[in-house]
């Protein structure tokens, strides 16, 4: 009899010792981190969107360029965007089995969300300098 097939582990705990030796857990970290930074900003951008409701466009482009805003709104769109693309990688990483379209999904989502992360950010200082010129 060969040593290796009489193994007197269990099925768990030979699972156990395969995996991905803690890769997830940075991920699953800095998803949690993102998540709790998101609270405060979103609960202010609420607050403030509710008070800019009936405002008029150089109403609103003087808040924006205004005190701590454009720094507020730069950090709401740059967690945003990078929670949202790593909870769709999870999602992808979880759901798609083709190691192909898995791949080619996440670079799209990671470029997607950066390219309007950086459209957004653009967005915010180009009103902020209109307000400050």
């Amino acid at each position: 009899m060969d040593v290796r097939s009489m193994n007197m582990r269990s099925h768990l705990s030979r699972v156990r010792g395969l995996g991905a030796n803690h890769i997830g857990v940075h991920h699953f970290w800095v998803q949690r981190i993102t998540a709790i930074a998101l609270i405060p900003l979103m609960v202010w951008f609420m607050i403030e969107a509710l008070q800019l409701v009936n405002a008029s466009h150089e109403a609103f482009v003087f808040w924006v360029g205004s005190d701590y805003n454009p720094v507020l709104l730069g950090l709401l769109i740059v967690f945003s965007f990078y929670h949202g693309q790593l909870g769709l990688q999870v999602i992808i990483e979880d759901y798609v089995r083709n190691e192909g379209y898995k791949i080619t999904l996440i670079i799209t989502i990671k470029l997607f969300a950066l390219a309007v992360a950086i459209c957004s950010l653009f967005s915010v200082m180009r009103l902020t300098f209109k307000v400050l010129l």
